[in-house]
């Protein structure tokens, strides 16, 4: 799938230790029948074989609901799985490089916290970025704050699409979407509730609300 056919309104950000002992690709099947549009793939503690396993497990479950499978980071593991694309940060791999290895096709992300870096990600060939963390987040340490300000700023100065990251939840997801971003990314508004199809779903009809859908 190309960048242009995304909808990126609700960017689930898998995190298997919220789990509670549920198998991380029945929690993507739950969170996409709840609703969710895109999958990033992003567990960063385990091998790289069981990494590999785990994508093929996870794009099984992406195919079938036709909904783009991103991995974050790990070239090879998107490479060797045929992902649909690859998220970088500022530590990972430079943009310009993940384009010209992925090459025009697939979609590549990056992560930014300031507008010089969107504007410098978008030209090095960037079709989205994930802005924040826009809100206190446990999920990620080391990130830098955003506000609902800076990220409307940032949006209105791209020409790709934009979606907020860091600490959102069902409660302020409709500000961040009034921010006119198109859409935003979660991990444990979804991945850590007891019922991640329930949560998926109310999240969902919020950010459909919000983007006037």
């Amino acid at each position: 799938m190309v960048a242009g056919q995304v909808d990126w309104t609700f960017y689930l950000v898998t995190d298997q230790r919220w789990l509670g002992g549920r198998t991380l690709w029945d929690s993507v099947e739950a969170a996409i029948r709840g609703g969710a549009t895109v999958v990033q793939l992003r567990e960063k503690e385990i091998p790289s074989r069981d990494y590999l396993d785990l994508a093929r497990r996870v794009k099984a479950v992406t195919d079938r609901a036709e909904v783009p499978l991103i991995i974050d980071d790990r070239l090879d593991i998107a490479l060797a799985v045929d992902a649909d694309g690859v998220h970088v940060g500022p530590e990972d791999l430079p943009v310009a490089a993940v384009r010209r290895l992925l090459g025009p096709d697939r979609i590549v992300g990056a992560s930014a916290c300031t507008l010089e870096e969107a504007l410098r990600f978008q030209d090095e060939g960037a079709d989205y970025l994930g802005v924040g963390a826009v809100f206190p987040t446990a999920t990620k340490g080391g990130t830098e704050s955003v506000s609902l300000e800076q990220l409307r700023r940032i949006k209105a100065a791209v020409r790709i699409p934009v979606v907020g990251i860091g600490g959102i939840t069902a409660d302020n997801a409709p500000a961040v979407m009034e921010t006119g971003v198109d859409g935003v990314a979660v991990v444990s508004a979804v991945m850590a509730q007891p019922d991640i199809g329930e949560a998926a779903l109310r999240l969902s009809a919020l950010l459909k609300k919000g983007a006037g859908r």
